[in-house]
């Protein structure tokens, strides 16, 4: 006699729980939808002045004050950059020149000083080297303006106001730079390095130049641009130390247009050309040097 034995049957598996009332993915779509917005607004913010700013160099001065930036009419590009080099005898040709002094050579000479201070900060052990370091930390929460007045008694006991020199000395020391040459020394040169470099006979003046400084070199076209941007927008210290209006870089020398304008209106599509034509050279250092200045920024963030 033969038993039977019962079987269960098989039910299908169920599938992956969600929670009743959410569908598959809603709120990832809809955070993605949410920060896309997000984006899509900060870029509108930050393209619609430079958009106006564009537009409105093409206009002559009837056309700015009568708001038909976005007309096709009165296309005066031209005219208005003939203006601008020929205003006041060139002056905008001498500003362009000193704000390029000022900040390429400023901002080159200051990122070896602060690449050099960084790398000795991060790679060097001597008395005090914390303390100083705080020191460095502390000028980097003091704000530039509030150095201006001391450091223009400073030049006037030096009888150095109103010269290239009271405008382009003091920008070559900048505590953001030695700090953040400190972080990108220890991501980018290992201690390891050095060692065999100094057991080859390499001394340590060598081996900064010939071994330290290559590798350091996504760090410091880092710290260049930061120098450079900060250096290219001064205004304050020039408007402090300078009396010559040949002496001005152009952010000082277009807030003196825009002040006249009020009084002479054909100033203001001067002004509105010359600042277009004022953060050429930025766009273009970017431009050129992204692809350093990327991996600088990452630079330790992955060992």
């Amino acid at each position: 006699m033969t038993t039977t034995t019962p079987t269960t049957p098989v039910r299908p598996s169920p599938g992956p729980s969600r929670p009743l009332g959410k569908p598959f993915g809603g709120s990832k779509l809809t955070s993605r939808g949410i920060a896309n917005a997000v984006v899509l607004i900060a870029a509108l913010y930050t393209m619609l002045p430079a958009l106006w700013l564009v537009l409105a160099s093409t206009k002559n001065a009837d056309a700015l004050f009568g708001s038909d930036i976005l007309s096709l009419g009165d296309f005066s590009f031209a005219r208005n950059l003939s203006d601008l080099f020929s205003m006041d005898g060139g002056l905008y040709g001498e500003w362009y020149v000193n704000s390029l002094l000022y900040a390429v050579v400023g901002a080159l000479v200051g990122s070896l000083i602060s690449v050099a201070a960084g790398y000795a900060f991060d790679k060097y052990e001597f008395r005090h080297k914390e303390k100083f370091f705080g020191l460095v930390l502390t000028g980097v929460m003091v704000p530039p303006t509030v150095l201006a007045l001391p450091l223009y008694l400073v030049a006037s006991e030096l009888g150095v106001v109103n010269t290239f020199w009271s405008v382009f000395i003091p920008v070559l020391f900048n505590p953001f730079g030695v700090y953040l040459a400190r972080l990108l020394s220890s991501g980018y040169v290992p201690n390891e390095v050095l060692e065999a470099s100094r057991v080859d006979g390499a001394g340590e003046l060598q081996t900064y130049v010939r071994v330290s400084l290559r590798m350091l070199g996504p760090g410091f076209v880092t710290v260049f641009l930061f120098q450079l941007t900060a250096i290219w927008n001064n205004f304050f210290l020039p408007m402090v130390m300078l009396s010559d209006q040949h002496l001005y870089p152009l952010s000082l020398g277009l807030y003196t247009w825009n002040s006249a304008a009020t009084v002479s209106p054909e100033y203001y599509p001067l002004v509105v050309i010359g600042s277009l034509l004022a953060v050429v050279p930025l766009i273009v250092a970017f431009v050129m040097l992204q692809r350093y200045w990327k991996s600088g920024l990452t630079a330790g963030s992955v060992k």
